[in-house]
Parts: C-alpha cells; structure tokens; sequence
C-alpha cells in the first residue's frame, strides 16, 4: 500500500523550495533587467529565443507568452541553427538565450551568430561568470538556489525562476505597450479565451437578416416576419428607423384574442434592453441570463437608436460562452 502521506510531504516540499527559489530571484532583480526591456523594445525585429533540454520547453513558452502579448517572438532550437535554422536571426532581432549552466555546447554556433552580426543577447543563466553570460549585451542571473528534487540533478527550481523571469519580461514589455484585453484578443480569436474576449458586433446578425418591421406593421406581416427570420421575436422602429420595442413569443401570448387586428406598436413591449456593438460578449450574455431573455438588439451607445444588429444567445453558446 502507498504513503499517501508521504506524497503529500513531497508534494510541498517541492513547492516551498520552488518558492524559496522564486522569492530569492525577487530580490536579485536589478538594473540588468531593465536594460533586457530597454534591448527588447528597441528591437525592429523580432525576439529570437533559443534554449535546449528544458531550457528549449521554457524557451518555446516564454516566445508563446511574448507573441501573444504584443512581442513578435520565435523560438529557434540550437539544433536546428546550426542546420540553417540561424537564417532566422537578422539584424534588427534580438537574441534570448536561455541555459541554466551558461555553458551548453549546442548554444555555441548560436552566440557566435550574434556576436558576428551584431545582433543584440540576453543571455539567462545561473553562473556569471558563464560563456553565455560573458558573450551577452545583458546578463539576466538566476540566484543560486536548491532544485526541489533533492538530489541537485533535475531542473526543477531553475527551471520554475526562468519561466518567472520569462514572464516577468513579457508583462513589463506588454504593460509598457499599454496592451489591452482587446488587444489580446485580435491574438487569441478562438478558443474559450477568444470568446470571453469576443465583441457583440463579432457575433451579431445584421444587414438582410435583422428581423425588423415599421411600427404600423399589421400583426399578420410581424408574424411572417419573425417566421422568416428564425429568431422568434421583432424589433419594431418609427418613421425615423429608431427601435421603439421589441415583439416576442411573450408579447404574441398577450395578445392572443384580436392578434391578426393589432399593429406592431399596440403589441410590442416599449423600451427594449439593448447592448451596444463594442460590448464585450460575455457582457451580453450576463445581461440576457440577469433579464432572462433570449436575445438583444444591438444600437451605438451615442445617437439615434437604431438597429445595428441583434445578438442571440444560441450565438453566444456556439462560440463557448453561456
């Protein structure tokens, strides 16, 4: 029978040293990581990145993290450099280069690369007085620490405070940039993230498909008109093509008796809930399950009411929200 115990004691043991790890490359950050920013921004290029072992895996996550966060960024395996992989490297980049020890010999051919061309390094590591450290325009040291596996061996601690500093690189470039959730999104268009991201005037129908009638309309065009539309229900405007109300099943069942002899105008609940097209999504999906209603009509937040489109929540249950 296992130590259920036991793990559990590993378990935290492995997280308090990687902590520890994290908490000491706190306090080590000093003026070397803002002159890292100042390179990165600089750059016409893009931020090249390479790594190897589990230096590449951190590596590839940090470019991921960079790219989607207003930093063009690619990884490049120092492998592959040094089969023609470093035509990926040009003036106007800059070089991340990532290695716990600072003396990895597969990282050779992409340092002397760098230092060939001009192209500007920021090397990671944990020893300063390291190759990579050496060779770098900016040395970004990791603080001497345990690794968690107890034995010194496996990357653990390091591996943890170098995806910190990876991150801590990209929030303070994407917090300079003023990079927005609007901005994250255009970068993340699918997905759950790209939903909740999503704007009502991405999933709005609009155009011939609006299901809309004049408020002198006689109930029985209102009723083809919501048949032919599909979406249950019709907004109704004035002469001036502003909406005035909204008809639904609800409003059909009110007004049952004498239906056919009734106008737009005399069924229609007045004042509709509405959301404006740069809304978020999620807003409008917030709104329907608050009012509990099954759809919106879209008008710009300034000006004449009019119809721009009409949000319904099967829209927004498609796309994974809801």
């Amino acid at each position: 029978m296992t130590d259920s115990a036991q793990f559990l004691d590993t378990a935290r043991r492995v997280i308090a040293t990687e902590a520890r790890a994290l908490d000491q490359l706190e306090s080590s950050l000093g003026e070397e990581f803002n002159a890292a920013i100042e390179i990165m921004l600089s750059a016409t290029g893009r931020v090249i990145i390479s790594g190897m072992g589990k230096s590449g895996h951190i590596a590839r996550k940090i470019a991921a993290t960079l790219a989607s966060t207003g930093t063009p960024a690619h990884f490049v395996h120092p492998a592959e450099a040094s089969h023609g992989d470093l035509g990926m490297m040009a003036q106007g980049d800059v070089a991340l280069v990532l290695s716990n020890s600072g003396e990895t010999p597969e990282l050779a051919d992409v340092i002397a690369y760098t230092r060939r061309f001009n192209i500007p390094m920021i090397g990671i590591a944990s020893r300063p007085e390291s190759t990579l450290i050496k060779q770098s325009d900016v040395g970004l040291i990791l603080p001497r620490v345990d690794e968690a596996c107890g034995t010194g061996v496996v990357p653990t601690s390091s591996t943890t405070m170098t995806l910190a500093l990876g991150d801590a690189l990209a929030v303070a470039l994407m917090e300079h940039r003023k990079f927005t959730p609007e901005h994250f999104r255009e970068f993340h268009p699918g997905g759950k993230l790209g939903a909740q991201l999503s704007r009502v005037q991405d999933l709005m129908h609009k155009g011939d498909a609006l299901p809309v009638v004049p408020f002198d309309t006689p109930m029985s065009d209102v009723l083809l008109e919501i048949s032919r539309k599909g979406f249950g229900v019709v907004g109704v405007t004035d002469v001036d093509g502003t909406l005035q109300g909204i008809i639904t099943d609800g409003d059909l069942r009110r007004h049952m008796e004498g239906l056919l002899d009734l106008s737009a105008e005399e069924v229609m609940t007045k004042s509709p809930t509405t959301i404006t097209p740069e809304s978020l999504a999620e807003e409008a999906v917030a709104v329907m399950n608050s009012r509990k209603i099954t759809c919106l009509f879209v008008i710009d937040a300034e000006g004449p009411a009019i119809p721009k489109g009409l949000l319904h929540i099967h829209d927004c249950l498609r796309v994974g929200l809801g």
